[in-house]
């Protein structure tokens, strides 16, 4: 086991609060650092992204009770990521204490969905230890781009070929996802990018597609790169624009094909999709028969008393809750409010201020206007 070192007093207090909510679950983070240098990684914004090597903050045990007794954690029901914001998993040293959390949440007999995002090497022997858990619900979602120039994405593809190969031929219990992603129109959206997505798409149980999250820092780092400038604004929202989609979605074919990550690992595990995006349907229409039935049947209009009690308790304003067969609106929420009350409820759950437009499947305007 390598050894990590305890993160310095002036890492980020942002890096500090190691368990945070985002759409897929809470994100355990206990371990920041790495050194694959991805360009686009979001710890550009954490103020962290010359953290080249993995450091500990703090111990695996007081992470996983960090987690477990974090307001928002309900056994069995919480989905959870574990170090996908500030290293990768599998890394050399960080992959003792993925495993360590994992056998820890494990013994405990909570069978929560549990996400593990990498692009680095897994050997027949992680796949085995992954196994080897029996009550977790794990998903691995292999990241593969096809990027091929190295200011954008040095970590060579083929990396996560030989990973979601190696998940293929051991595992069967764990479930595997192509996370194809990032997609940048110009970059790696060619023919040649297609056809190998469709051929590693043979490999995994789902497939699911994300474009580019570009915030002021992440093209500013381009720009140093001598990066050409990939769009021609910076949004809040990952872009990716209807043309792309709609050309990746004609060269996928038939294949298991998902617009949302909690909708591939729902589909990968053959259940409803946690995150409730069934009721806007029109991130559904290239979902498999199948799938649609299992979400058709878990789909339940949730009464207005149950979602003000949750609303309430999480400090958020109940006179003004708009509840339709699509999602349910509140007023002035954070990110954090409007997760917990969608993973309680299986529905979806947006703010009015930060509308999810018709057909847009809630990215950016940029190739959607």
């Amino acid at each position: 086991m390598v050894k990590l070192r305890m993160a310095g007093k002036n890492l980020p207090a942002v890096l500090r609060d190691v368990v945070d909510y985002r759409k897929s679950g809470l994100s355990l983070n206990h371990v920041v650092g790495c050194p694959l240098d991805c360009g686009y990684c979001v710890r550009h914004l954490f103020d962290n992204y010359d953290m080249k090597k993995p450091h500990l903050v703090m111990s695996d045990h007081d992470a996983v009770e960090t987690l477990v007794a974090h307001w928002a954690f309900r056994a069995d029901t919480t989905p959870v990521q574990i170090f996908n914001r500030a290293t990768d998993p599998f890394l050399t040293g960080v992959k003792d204490h993925l495993f360590a959390c994992l056998e820890a949440l494990d013994a405990r007999g909570l069978s929560n969905p549990v996400l593990v995002i990498t692009r680095w090497h897994i050997a027949p022997d992680d796949v085995a230890r992954l196994e080897r858990l029996s009550n977790l619900r794990v998903t691995v979602l292999i990241t593969w781009s096809g990027i091929d120039d190295q200011r954008i994405e040095p970590v060579d593809s083929a990396i996560a070929e030989r990973s979601l190969a190696t998940l293929a031929n051991h595992k069967t219990r764990t479930k595997s996802v192509l996370y194809w992603r990032p997609l940048i129109a110009g970059i790696n959206d060619t023919d040649r990018h297609l056809r190998r997505a469709s051929e590693l798409a043979e490999m995994a149980d789902a497939t699911a597609f994300t474009g580019l999250f570009y915030r002021e820092q992440i093209r500013a780092h381009f720009e140093a790169a001598g990066v050409p400038e990939m769009y021609d604004t910076i949004a809040r929202r990952k872009i990716l624009p209807r043309e792309l989609e709609l050309k990746l979605i004609a060269a996928f074919g038939v294949r298991p094909l998902f617009r949302k990550t909690s909708c591939a690992v729902a589909f990968a595990h053959g259940t409803a999709d946690y995150n409730g995006h069934f009721g806007i349907r029109e991130v559904c229409d290239i979902c498999p028969a199948s799938q649609l039935a299992v979400c058709a049947r878990h789909h339940v209009r949730p009464d207005p008393e149950t979602v003000a009690a949750l609303a309430a308790s999480v400090g958020l304003d109940t006179s003004d809750i708009r509840i339709s067969e699509r999602n349910i609106e509140v007023l002035g929420s954070q990110e954090q409010q409007r997760y917990f009350m969608q993973h309680a409820l299986n529905y979806q759950v947006h703010d009015r201020a930060q509308p999810h437009h018709h057909g847009r499947h809630g990215r950016a305007e940029v190739g959607w206007e």
